[in-house]
This record gives structure tokens, C-alpha cells and sequence, in this order.
């Protein structure tokens, strides 16, 4: 498992996890699944568990994508090196 951590935020990839490329972050008791997308953008991932628990609180949620955003390079290294 590979990790960084960026303003508060810690970004793991696993490396036997699946396609598409993507990061599991933890930010002050929130879990949330990140897709690294090929056109250079950060999104939620496209399933129920990607915002835990569900009623997390909204200015959580955009710190997480707004740190993944400034860090997508480091990001998309960090999956290439895991899944090399």
C-alpha cells in the first residue's frame, strides 16, 4: 500500500485494488473513494460507500477534493507505482 498525506488528508492506494484508477482518503473521521480520472479531473466515485458515513459534513467532503485536486499529479504517481 502506497500513502501520502497532504493538508490533513491521507491518501492510500492499494495495490490489488480494481480499474479505474482511484484513492481511498481518511480526513478527520471520513472515509472517501476518489476516481483519477484519464482527463485530469478528481470525482466521487461512482459507488454507494464513496462518502462515509453518508451524512458527512459538505465543507469536509470539498476540503478532500480540493487537496486531491492541487495533488493530482502525486496521486496518479502514487496508483502508477502501485499497480506497476
Amino acid at each position: 500500500m502506497g500513502s501520502y498525506r497532504f493538508d490533513g488528508v491521507t491518501f492510500r492506494v492499494y495495490p490489488e485494488d480494481h480499474d479505474p484508477p482511484h484513492v481511498h482518503d481518511r480526513y478527520q473521521g471520513l472515509n472517501v473513494i476518489l476516481e483519477l480520472s484519464t482527463d485530469g479531473q478528481i470525482r466521487l466515485a461512482d459507488r454507494e460507500d464513496a462518502v462515509r458515513p453518508p451524512n458527512a459534513k459538505r465543507n469536509q467532503v470539498k476540503h478532500v477534493l480540493k487537496v486531491a485536486g492541487e495533488r493530482f499529479n502525486e496521486l496518479t504517481e502514487l496508483w502508477g507505482e502501485a499497480h506497476a
